[in-house]
């Protein structure tokens, strides 16, 4: 299995097989820090991670040769350049993301409209609609990736595959600036070995109940009985692992993607213990998750809190709310019961907001009464201020002279709108 530092790349030779193929997973290598370099050719092979300067900020990227040292995205900025000292702080410029995001987008829809934007810096494109005018899935692959390096100046990483699951797998094998391509015969053989934490859609936890039961790979859960791994991670997760492992994967690009959850969260430069300071942020935070929904569209059937303690330990708490609410007021509501549930003897290293279960807004039966009227309209005065003025013109009265404590960069950027989608996160 390719690791987040390079090494282990596999890639397809020159004319590989690709038939019963159709579908790419296009995949930006280390985004962020490659748009610094662009932007900044003095940059350009030196090992360099993007984030705030302060030591308790977190890695929002870094450059290949700063994986090479075990840098990793998520990892405290203090403890990346203990592990790689001579690296390079850079500031994030998420403007110049998002612009080279709508770039890049914009590319992979003059190949085919079905696009599936997965993050900023990740798409499926679904090319089989495309051999007369491009050329078979390598070809369209082969030529999308020289196109995007000559416009950007940036690499991407693809694999191609008939379904989107191996595609997916195939194009974190490559990376960086890699393609492999899997025929559609040669599905199983390249399964097989593969690591199940390789598999799209098994995260730590389940990947440690398999191993735990001796279920290291693929093979190994194809010749595991049902009713085991049904006790390892639970009927559905089963039932879907065995046909990822078997290569069948129904899903279709979809060129219209909701957002499942929008939120927000902040690492503070010290540990909190301040349960005013850690409300009033909380109150914050659901504030811009609420003007995130409102300007998308969207309304949070339920509302979840994160929070990060000095020791790194790590909890979240979610409530369903009793009816869908994209009033920020009613979100920190909510997000202050969670945050009171929790057990605290730390001091809150990050504490976060979210909002899940999202809906189109005013999908949902109207009530009796509306209990949010009067904080609908004055957020919405907020919104109107915001829009001609700027954000931060207006707030509220608790949150002036407070200032940020945290160095943190934003949880989830969104990807530019085009197309039709609807934003996500990185």
């Amino acid at each position: 299995m390719g690791r987040g530092d390079g090494s282990g790349r596999i890639v397809s030779p020159d004319g590989a097989d690709d038939e019963g193929t159709g579908i790419l997973h296009v995949d930006m290598d280390a985004f962020y820090a490659s748009v610094e370099q662009v932007d900044d050719p003095s940059l350009i092979g030196k090992a360099i991670i993007i984030g705030a300067p302060e030591s308790r900020s977190v890695v929002s990227s870094a450059s290949y040769e700063a994986r090479r040292y075990g840098v990793r995205a998520a990892m405290p900025v203090g403890q990346a350049l203990r592990l790689c000292p001579h690296a390079i702080v850079v500031a994030p410029h998420f403007d110049r993301y998002l612009a080279f995001s709508s770039q890049v987008m914009d590319i992979f829809r003059d190949i085919t409209p079905l696009v599936e934007p997965l993050s900023i810096d990740e798409a499926f494109l679904d090319v089989r609609g495309a051999r007369r005018l491009w050329g078979s899935p390598r070809e369209i692959a082969v030529g999308l990736r020289r196109r995007v390096h000559e416009e950007t100046g940036l690499t991407c990483s693809i694999g191609v595959a008939a379904t989107k699951h191996v595609a997916k797998m195939a194009s974190t094998l490559s990376k960086p600036d890699g393609l492999l391509v899997i025929a559609e015969r040669d599905t199983a053989a390249f399964l097989e070995p593969r690591p199940v934490r390789a598999l799209w859609g098994v995260g730590p936890k389940a990947a440690e109940a398999l191993e735990r039961r001796g279920i290291h790979t693929v093979r190994d859960i194809l010749d595991t009985p049902h009713s085991s791994l049904e006790r390892a991670v639970g009927a559905a997760m089963a039932s879907r692992l065995e046909q990822l492992c078997r290569g069948i994967d129904a899903r279709s690009v979809e060129t219209e993607r909701a957002e499942k959850s929008i939120g927000h969260e902040e690492t503070f430069l010290e540990d909190i213990a301040d349960d005013i300071v850690l409300r009033t942020e909380l109150r914050r935070l659901a504030d811009r998750v609420g003007a995130r929904l409102r300007d998308g569209g969207w309304e949070a059937q339920a509302v979840a809190v994160k929070v990060r303690f000095a020791d790194f330990s790590t909890v979240s708490r979610s409530r369903v709310l009793a009816e869908p609410t994209a009033v920020g007021q009613r979100i920190g509501d909510a997000a202050h019961d969670l945050f009171g549930s929790l057990e605290r003897l730390l001091p809150v290293r990050l504490i976060g907001v979210r909002a899940e279960r999202l809906q189109p807004a005013g999908a949902a039966p109207l009530a009796l009464w509306d209990e949010d009227a009067e904080w609908r309209r004055v957020e919405g005065a907020v919104d109107d201020a915001t829009a001609r003025f700027g954000r931060g013109v207006v707030t509220r009265a608790a949150l002036l002279g407070t200032g940020r404590s945290g160095g943190s960069l934003p949880s989830n950027p969104r990807p530019p709108r085009g197309g039709g989608e609807a934003g996500t996160g990185q």
